[in-house]
């Protein structure tokens, strides 16, 4: 069996018009792997964060941050752990 990490993904949308909803359809495609989720909209700076619980081997979730910071206006930083 593949050894699974915990950590958590910070993610920062700065073009939340163009980019949510792409952010959202990643999201939901590596729904295994989210423990718990935590968004915020700052609207006043015209930004969206969400920070993740994660667990899973380092090629989702290396696959699921490469998707997301492929993306015009995301920034994605990782912090994992071996459990």
């Amino acid at each position: 069996m593949t050894q699974t990490r915990i950590g958590v993904v910070g993610i920062v949308i700065t073009d939340r018009k163009n980019q949510s909803a792409n952010v959202n359809n990643i999201l939901s495609e590596y729904a295994q792997i989210i423990i718990g989720r935590m968004g915020i909209p700052y609207r006043e700076k015209n930004l969206g964060v969400i920070a993740l619980i994660i667990e899973g081997n380092t090629d989702e979730i290396g696959a699921m941050a490469g998707k997301l910071g492929s993306l015009k206006g995301v920034q994605v930083k990782t912090a994992l752990v071996s459990k």
